[in-house]
């Protein structure tokens, strides 16, 4: 049977393998296209399987959201070089993938999925020979909530955000708190979900770091890191705050300030505490971060400017690497 070009065409349009890869596949399935399809398959596992211990570190992260902003998904599509992760043919492969990824729950549902005629899992292997390098999903996060927002950062970031409810301003606040996700790379919503024996653990690896370095300061002659004796707001108890007031207290008087003035200097001194005593909920988690946009607030107190009542309720990135 004559291979024409349009017959090549058709089967480049179907599995994406180039020019050659095509032709070659018709020729030796005789022109028979559903069989061409199974050589190009083969050819997928073939590489598949010599690529199988290689490290996809490369890829694109990219998001989704259904139409009415109430289930969003992430996924990292892993490729092994920089250069395929960039291409406009990737990228697009990823966008699909994502598609399908939203209407299911976890990455096994997703994977045995239908992708015109095959499941993701195979069309993985099929890409994997059309590219000639080896092809996983090496994330998938799915997030439902009243409103869902994302902010994917040059598809090397992608993070969704769950708000309670969907205000006006809504898809803006859902975007900027994504970023803050993506940026900031907070891993606890709030302070109230870690354990105590995880703050005492941190608490001690902290000091014990900062001990440290301050030995090699105090050789070098520079100034000493403060040793603090909390890092979480889950310490700051109503007694050690009424402590750290009274100190403060007793700092104003030594130093001469008037009693009548302290009710102006107290709330900024008491402030100041608690940013140095909770480290660890400015790093892990995403309410009591400062907010990227304006470090004056914490995103808590963003969000809850924005609407009465609206919160966060969740969130998920995924990223390269």
């Amino acid at each position: 049977m004559k291979i024409t070009a349009s017959l090549v065409n058709e089967l480049r349009k179907k599995t994406g393998a180039g020019m050659m890869d095509c032709k070659n596949a018709l020729v030796e399935a005789e022109g028979d296209m559903q069989a061409a399809i199974d050589v190009l398959r083969k050819k997928g596992q073939r590489v598949a399987e010599k690529r199988a211990d290689r490290d996809s570190s490369e890829g694109a992260a990219v998001s989704k959201i259904n139409d009415d902003n109430t289930v969003g998904v992430a996924i990292v599509l892993g490729c092994e070089t920089d250069f395929v992760g960039k291409n406009e043919g990737f990228l697009a492969l990823a966008g699909q993938f994502a598609d399908i990824a939203i209407n299911y729950d976890n990455v096994d549902d997703f994977l045995a999925a239908d992708f015109g005629g095959i499941t993701v899992a195979e069309k993985l292997v099929e890409q994997t020979g059309v590219i000639g390098e080896k092809l996983e999903i090496k994330a998938f996060e799915k997030l439902a909530a009243p409103f869902v927002g994302t902010y994917v950062h040059d598809n090397k970031i992608a993070a969704i955000v769950g708000l309670s409810n969907s205000v006006a301003d809504a898809k803006e606040v859902g975007k900027d708190v994504s970023m803050q996700v993506a940026s900031m790379g907070a891993t606890q919503l709030s302070y109230k979900e870690f354990t105590s024996e995880f703050v005492a653990s941190e608490t001690e690896a902290r000091i014990a770091v900062i001990e440290k370095e301050n030995i090699e300061l105090g050789r070098l002659g520079k100034t000493l890191k403060n040793v603090p004796k909390y890092i979480s707001m889950a310490q700051l108890t109503e007694d050690v705050l009424a402590a750290a007031e009274t100190e403060a207290k007793e700092q104003l008087a030594a130093e001469g300030k008037p009693e009548q003035i302290w009710d102006r200097i107290l709330p900024g001194k008491m402030e100041r505490f608690i940013s140095d005593n909770t480290t660890l909920d400015q790093e892990k988690c995403l309410l009591d971060q400062k907010f990227i946009k304006d470090e004056k607030m914490t995103v808590a107190d963003y969000v809850a400017a924005k609407g009465a009542g609206l919160e966060v309720s969740g969130f998920k990135r995924v990223s390269l690497g």
